[in-house]
């Protein structure tokens, strides 16, 4: 009697690996699509929780701004800059007549600028490598 083996042929096993091929690129810049969106949502809630900070310290009787500007971490009353904010890239500018406006920047680690000038979120264009 002949004992027979069942096993792969070899076209089996290169299919089977084109496949998985496939679908760890599809998942891989699906993964890193999300990422990305994900950094960008939390810098924009970064900022607005500057912008809270900054106005918390308004004078509520004359509705004056702060005489000297909060960095943004001391606005924020968070410790540091979350991950998604690149260092050094986080400010507030007030108005220079009067104070009576102010500004905040911030850049994402992939590189888009992120303002809020006192009435919308703006979004400039990737200044990241």
């Amino acid at each position: 009697m002949k004992k027979t083996t069942q096993a792969f042929t070899l076209i089996e096993l290169l299919i089977v690996i084109s496949i998985v091929g496939i679908l760890a690129t599809v998942l891989i810049s699906n993964l890193l699509a999300a990422r990305n969106r994900a950094i960008s949502t939390a810098t924009q809630a970064y900022v607005l929780d500057v912008v809270t900070g900054v106005e918390t310290q308004r004078d509520t009787v004359t509705g004056a701004l702060p005489i000297i500007a909060p960095s943004c971490t001391a606005a924020s009353g968070n410790p540091g800059l979350p991950a998604s904010v690149k260092t050094g890239t986080c400010q507030v500018i007030f108005g220079t007549t009067n104070k009576d406006f102010f500004v905040v920047n911030a850049t994402t680690r992939n590189g888009t600028d992120y303002t809020y000038d006192g009435t919308a979120m703006k979004f400039g264009t990737s200044t990241a490598p």
